[in-house]
């Protein structure tokens, strides 16, 4: 059964993550009437959901930051900085008041609070506007609660109270609809109720109270003119001669009426915990592997109908897969959208202007590749902002704007995800990293080395060539987490800097770690699996090719040379190749290699199994896969193999130019 507390936790996690969104799109808005609604509108909804599910301190709380939250609606007071971060820290203490109740000290409150009254000039934020302001309007208010509204939860003394805070209110009960006492049903809410309500507050306002049962209730709301206001009944029960509920109001303020609420909502969603999709997954695989091993029988089958039922349920399972992975494939712009806050307040404790661009939020991955890619994309961005970016003086003396640029770009790449992290600042200083490599004994003095492995020595643990250490970071504990997860993400890290101009770390991804399309080879009596997202094409090697390429390992493709490399070399075959080899083109990034095999066997449903830990040190492959006939094939981690066909091109250039 489901647990109401655990989906208001979880309906308040995403009002939470708008909330903030909201209030750091205020900090610098030139018009930000339609955030600070929303803003307003989250509080309000935290506030009802949490009074309904019995937390008081999470209700009082949010109703004094709703309060002072009206004065900047009402245009009282301006949107500022210092609003904004005193606000961002009530956010958390709500989140506090939620997650952990118990651990909360009061005074923290009344901290908070009292930061928020300092910035909204010193107003107590509990106080409420005098119900006999001059600018006050007299409201019509008549509701009818659903029959079942007390069975669920509702709660009409709270919705009558909410009205009141709002301004003078005088309430009658409607008693036309009670039914005879031995038809009543304790359990229904049989009354109805008519409020006179004089308030500065907006219709709209008014409305907001019934937000959590506006679809499930009858509602009219009238404004009524000072002259037409009817007489306060001496006893709020003695209502009779008001008019039934479902009457009709002829007033322009009458809301429009609601179509049927049992009629099809587009859009709609539903709220399923991520182990059921996990299962699901585990299940999908298990049936890819039963549809491999059925596709295998009948192939050496003759009877035609088992050959039908094998194409039929081939093409049912790869639709099934592509359906579930679909629905584990979340866009990265939820994970781009957490660090908005962090840029926010990295910011303002380092005294730096920053400005956060985002791209390619629509790119999807798996959802299990966003919540583990999150821990090394703040330790990257914390980077960037405590060392990468400049201060506005050092800027403004280097001829840059005094705010710099961190910009966060999400792009496919054949079958990878590419995640950019790029700065505008000072870039990496190439000799203070080798010579602090060279005092650590990771590299030998002299030593030629590249650049990008050079800058590979950033990733060793306490590696760091920082002055000096902050509370952000220096002290090299960080980076060497960042390349162990993306590394158990089946991805890798690259690094490119321009000093004076800035610095690109960009992190290569796997699309999925659950199942993809593969092709299947045969090297000597192995069977392999290549990713076919990676595969460009398949060419012939012939045998003027195979002799002609001794030493030289190129082939000419369309009059460009794409180095390639024999499988059968790297796993030390020891059988005679195949007379008619072929070369599986293959792309990581903007770089293509290609790879000598003695068959393709074909595509591959590929259900990836990760590696024993024995056996994680072995580069070449990503993990394995179960072929139908219960035998094993090792898949094949292209990035990897492009990485050291690159290497093999750089060396064979290097000893043509040694040679000439």
């Amino acid at each position: 059964m489901t647990d109401p507390i655990e989906i208001f936790r979880q309906e308040a996690q995403e009002l939470l993550e708008q909330l903030e969104a909201s209030l750091l799109d205020l900090d610098g808005a030139s018009d930000g009437r339609d955030l600070v609604d929303t803003v307003f509108r989250a509080l309000h909804t935290i506030k009802g959901s949490g009074a309904m599910m019995g937390y008081g301190s999470v209700a009082d709380f949010t109703h004094d930051f709703e309060t002072a939250f009206d004065r900047v609606r009402n245009g009282l007071v301006p949107v500022s900085p210092d609003l904004i971060a005193v606000s961002l820290a009530a956010k958390d203490h709500i989140r506090a008041l939620i997650e952990t109740p118990d651990r909360v000290d009061p005074a923290e409150s009344e901290r908070i609070l009292g930061d928020l009254r300092h910035v909204v000039d010193g107003t107590d934020v509990t106080a409420t506007a005098a119900p006999d302001a001059p600018d006050a309007v007299t409201w019509r208010v008549r509701f009818r609660l659903a029959k079942d509204a007390m069975a669920t939860g509702t709660n009409p003394l709270l919705l009558l109270d909410e009205l009141r805070s709002l301004g003078n209110a005088t309430v009658a009960a409607l008693t036309d609809t009670i039914p005879p006492l031995d038809e009543m049903e304790a359990d229904d809410c049989h009354l109805g109720w008519d409020v006179t309500l004089d308030t500065a507050h907006p219709k709209s306002t008014i409305k907001e109270v019934f937000m959590f049962v506006i679809d499930d209730m009858e509602l009219r709301i009238e404004r009524v003119e000072e002259t037409a206001r009817s007489p306060e009944p001496t006893a709020p029960v003695a209502s009779p001669v008001i008019a039934p509920i479902a009457a009709p109001i002829a007033s322009p303020e009458a809301d429009e009426p609601r179509p049927e609420r049992d009629a099809a909502k587009p859009g709609m969603s539903l709220r399923v915990a991520a182990e059921r999709l996990d299962e699901l997954m585990d299940r999908v695989g298990e049936l890819v592997i039963a549809q491999a091993r059925l596709t295998q029988l009948a192939a050496v089958s003759a009877d035609p109908n088992v050959k039908s039922v094998a194409e039929e349920l081939e093409r049912l399972t790869s639709g099934l897969r592509d359906t579930t992975m679909g629905i584990r494939m979340v866009p990265i712009g939820s994970l781009f959208g957490r660090f908005r806050r962090l840029v926010h307040d990295l910011s303002r404790s380092l005294g730096k202007r920053v400005d956060l661009i985002t791209a390619g939020e629509g790119t999807e991955l798996d959802k299990t590749m966003i919540e583990r890619l999150a821990e090394p994309v703040v330790h990257l961005i914390r980077n960037a902002i405590d060392h990468g970016l400049e201060g506005p003086d050092e800027r403004a003396d280097r001829g840059k704007p005094a705010t710099g640029t961190l910009r966060l770009v999400a792009r496919h790449a054949g079958a990878e995800v590419l995640v950019s992290i790029i700065d505008d600042g000072r870039g990496l200083d190439r000799d203070r990293i080798r010579a602090k490599a060279e005092e650590r004994g990771l590299l030998a003095p002299g030593t030629e080395i590249a650049d990008g492995d050079l800058f590979q020595f950033l990733f060793h643990p306490g590696f760091s060539t920082a002055r000096e250490i902050s509370a952000v970071s220096g002290r090299g504990v960080g980076m060497d987490v960042v390349k162990r997860t993306v590394e158990g993400l089946h991805g890798g890290i690259d690094i490119a800097t321009t000093p004076g101009r800035g610095t690109v770390v960009t992190l290569r991804l796997p699309l999925t770690l659950a199942i993809i399309d593969g092709l299947l080879v045969r090297v000597g009596q192995g069977r392999y699996v290549i990713p076919l997202s990676a595969v460009e094409e398949c060419v012939a090697l012939t045998l003027a090719d195979d002799t002609r390429s001794k030493g030289r390992s190129f082939l000419n493709i369309r009059d460009d040379l794409v180095p390639f490399m024999r499988l059968r070399d790297l796993f030390m075959t020891n059988l005679a190749p195949d007379p008619h080899q072929r070369v599986v083109i293959v792309a990581s990034g903007d770089f293509r290699v290609g790879l000598v095999v003695d068959q393709i066997i074909g595509s591959h449903q590929t259900v990836i199994k990760s590696l024993s830990r024995l056996h994680a040190d072995v580069e070449t492959f990503s993990g394995a896969t179960i072929l139908g006939d219960g035998t094993l094939a090792l898949i094949l981690d292209v990035a990897q193999l492009v990485e050291l066909g690159r290497a093999r091109e750089e060396r064979q250039g290097a000893r043509r130019l040694e040679v000439a």
